[in-house]
């Protein structure tokens, strides 16, 4: 018989790995689990997450492959493209000024949480800038390595604010009454066994194209657009099976769980009062600009936070998903916002920033 060659074993992964793959996605499906038993809103992505976040603070190593990630933001991409046929762009009017003051936003809140890192916590510049940057935190790690911030201080406040929010958003918006617990029904129909090759095939390959292109979260948003010409056509009709979809929310909220695994407790500790302080201070000013958008606008106010809200794009869109918001919309200032911070931070920690050295000497 004939031996695997040495490619190949190379690309598979250890036992080791797969028990870690296969402990850390049976937490998060059991979190969600309990949690949309509960009727807690949100309840499979914010269970998933507090579970597996707990996990890998207990010491245990969560990881989930990168093949597996991939797949979840495609399945997302998907759901939210099939919602074009529901025609949900009532409020593309409002876009042009809302994606305005969320770019304002974006600069104030980056400049507040910063200051309050350096005045309050002694942070050097660089490390400040970068920590209080909302969303984009692949770029934001390439760009602490590149300077010599403090990335174990970076990673906790990006990380505290992401938990917090995914956990916490779902909670107010219901407990107002801006949103139902009730989750809203996304398609009335599954596609035939046929619609869903071609809506997966579709999804996939306009997610290379993006990815190739380097378009930001070329997954999700090539999942996206593929999933929404099919349904806004009218080529396919119907999404996919509910089984589906339960797998990819619980599957956004085991990958932000999973970020608290290479974490040491006394590095979560150490810089907890500066997490949450900078998640304080950004909030604030957000809900600033949210009042102002929601005065000014005619759009929701419950769908003006979802998509202000300085989290994980990821994560706010599979919220939307799961409350009765408006995805579409939360989508296109999401992105808007991660090709801004993508473009503008390294601008802004060249101009402004400081490298650690500097600051040790």
């Amino acid at each position: 018989m004939s031996q695997i060659p040495k490619w190949m074993a190379d690309a598979l992964p250890t036992r080791t790995k797969t028990l870690q793959f296969l402990e850390t996605l049976a937490i998060g499906t059991v979190g969600g689990v309990l949690f949309l038993v509960t009727g807690l809103p949100g309840g499979l992505i914010s269970g998933a997450m507090l579970a597996v976040a707990a996990a890998a603070m207990t010491g245990r190593s969560m990881a989930v492959p990168a093949h597996l990630t991939q797949a979840v933001l495609v399945m997302l991409g998907i759901m939210l493209g099939s919602l074009m046929s529901r025609q949900l762009l009532q409020h593309i009017s409002a876009y042009p000024l809302t994606i305005g003051l969320l770019a304002l936003a974006t600069f104030c809140v980056t400049f507040g949480s910063s200051l309050y890192l350096q005045r309050l916590h002694g942070w050097d510049r660089t490390s400040a800038f970068l920590a209080a940057s909302p969303g984009a935190l692949s770029q934001i790690a390439l760009l602490a390595i590149e300077k010599g911030a403090d990335m174990p201080a970076i990673a906790v406040v990006q990380t505290l604010r992401v938990i917090i929010l995914t956990a916490a958003l779902p909670l107010i918006l219901v407990a107002t009454g801006l949103t139902s617990a009730s989750a809203p029904a996304l398609t009335t129909t599954i596609a035939s066994p046929l619609g869903l090759v071609g809506l997966i095939g579709a999804s996939v390959a306009v997610s290379l194209v993006l990815r190739m292109a380097k378009f930001p979260a070329s997954w999700l948003f090539g999942a996206m657009i593929g999933s929404s010409v099919l349904h806004g056509t009218g080529l396919i009709d119907g999404g996919l099976p509910p089984i589906v979809r339960g797998i990819a929310l619980v599957g956004i909220g085991t990958l932000i769980g999973s970020r608290f695994s290479r974490m040491k407790t006394s590095t979560l500790l150490r810089h907890l009062a500066a997490g949450l302080g900078s998640f304080a201070i950004a909030s604030l000013i957000t809900a600033v600009f949210v009042a102002l958008v929601a005065l000014t606008t005619h759009v929701r106010f419950a769908d003006v936070l979802v998509a202000f809200a300085p989290g994980a794009m990821d994560a706010m869109l599979a919220l939307a998903l799961t409350l009765h918001i408006d995805p579409i919309f939360v989508g296109a200032h999401h992105l808007s916002r991660f090709i801004f911070v993508t473009i503008a931070t390294p601008g802004i920690v060249h101009l402004f920033g400081r490298p650690q050295e500097d600051v040790d000497d």
